[in-house]
């Protein structure tokens, strides 16, 4: 519980993986659309993790096909940006 809390204070400040992670624990709780709307927040922001994650479930036919597009263009500029 304590760390869930502080995932979600890192994810609020705006940590990528701390993003991620606490996607992972709403798939885990079963809040499948919370954890798609962490991870996109978490791919815009450059996390391969994210990126996976959300392949997974686009293919498993979660979500559609012109958010992942957008959300592949964003994480896409993300990465140039850190270069």
């Amino acid at each position: 519980k304590k760390e869930l809390y502080h995932l979600e204070q890192a994810a609020i400040g705006g940590h990528p993986k701390a993003r991620y992670n606490v996607g992972c624990e709403d798939k885990k709780n079963g809040r499948m659309d919370r954890a798609m709307k962490h991870w996109i927040i978490a791919a815009t922001l450059g996390c391969d993790d994210s990126i996976d994650a959300l392949k997974v479930c686009f293919r498993a036919g979660i979500g559609n096909k012109d958010d992942f597009a957008a959300t592949l263009r964003a994480h896409q500029a993300a990465v140039e940006a850190t270069k």
